[in-house]
């Protein structure tokens, strides 16, 4: 059981940094060969590994996971000058292969076939004409999707952190997928509707990069009550000690996921005069979402007091 976890652990970094030296290589695709510095950020990602496969026989820890905060260290400068990059060259961008159905995949691999023998030079300008006729803007979504996912995989696979339960885990992962979809819906379409503006695409980039911050943290499930506590220490328990786990996922939905997300499509709808449908659906989903999750702190808060008072006055009865 210790090999599979000590396996599991490398093998989650070894696929961390393969999708970062992706993102890196488009980078210096699109760009130029000097962008290859930024395989220096891979650097903390292996420091760490070595330190917990040494210390803590690859286990993860319970409040916060230092490899899923380091591969978004990694991988996110990558994005960023991706999306800066396709947002001021969408104009050359036309003539590219879309891969939004198998028959144009299919059309796309059939048009590099080569009838004949087939040297490794030829080879290798089939790969690059291949890989240089995709649209960046593929290429983005794709390095999008491919993150998300194996931050939900990659959690999966880490060995579990001292006082993380498996129902944590299945909990956590859960939040993981929702809270994928919903930062991927954010950025593909919130960024199709910028037109020539370069402050909103910094200002997206921003929020996505702050909502993803959401992956590393487990306080919104991993709860810190002990299963001994008597009597007295139900009573002394303070608001926070008691709806941790509640408390938690309020605060990211308000300050770190949707929150932001309602801020910047209000933004993008008033200030921009951006107006769809899909806009105002994705709109009043966020502000029902921090309005069901302000009544859920108030909720919570007047429980509370009752009960404390409650509590209170039992104990002066003699």
């Amino acid at each position: 059981m210790g090999l599979l976890k000590f396996t599991c652990a490398i093998i989650v970094r070894a696929l961390f940094i393969l999708v970062s030296l992706a993102g890196v290589w488009r980078v210096t695709w699109v760009k130029s060969d000097h962008y290859w510095f930024l395989t220096f950020l891979f650097l903390p990602l292996v420091v760490e590994m070595i330190i917990t496969l040494k210390r803590r026989k690859g286990k993860d820890y319970k409040w916060f996971s230092p490899p899923i905060f380091l591969f978004l260290i990694s991988i996110i400068p990558s994005i960023w000058l991706l999306e800066l990059h396709y947002q001021q060259n969408k104009t050359s961008d036309l003539q590219c292969k879309k891969l939004d159905s198998w028959e144009n995949l299919l059309r796309m691999i059939t048009l590099n076939e080569t009838l004949g023998n087939v040297t490794h030079q030829d080879y290798v300008q089939n790969i690059k004409h291949l890989l240089s006729a995709v649209c960046s803007n593929d290429w983005i979504l794709a390095l999008h999707q491919v993150l998300l996912i194996l931050l939900i995989v990659g959690k999966w696979l880490l060995p579990l952190g001292g006082g993380v339960t498996r129902d944590e885990l299945s909990q956590l992962l859960l939040i993981f997928v929702g809270t994928a979809a919903d930062i991927l819906e954010f950025t593909s379409e919130t960024l199709s509707d910028v037109k020539d503006s370069p402050q909103l695409v910094y200002i997206i980039l921003a929020v996505w990069t702050w909502s993803m911050l959401q992956f590393p943290l487990h306080l919104a499930v991993v709860t810190s009550k002990s299963s001994s506590e008597g009597e007295q220490g139900i009573q002394d328990t303070s608001l926070l000690a008691k709806h941790s786990t509640d408390i938690w996922s309020i605060v990211e939905a308000l300050f770190i996921q949707d929150g932001p997300f309602l801020v910047v499509r209000l933004i993008v709808m008033t200030y921009f005069y951006v107006f769809h449908q899909m806009l105002v659906f994705f709109t009043i989903k966020n502000f029902l979402v921090v309005i069901l999750n302000l009544y859920r702190l108030a909720v919570i808060c007047q429980d509370f007091r009752p009960s404390r008072s409650s509590t209170g006055s039992d104990t002066t009865v003699p």
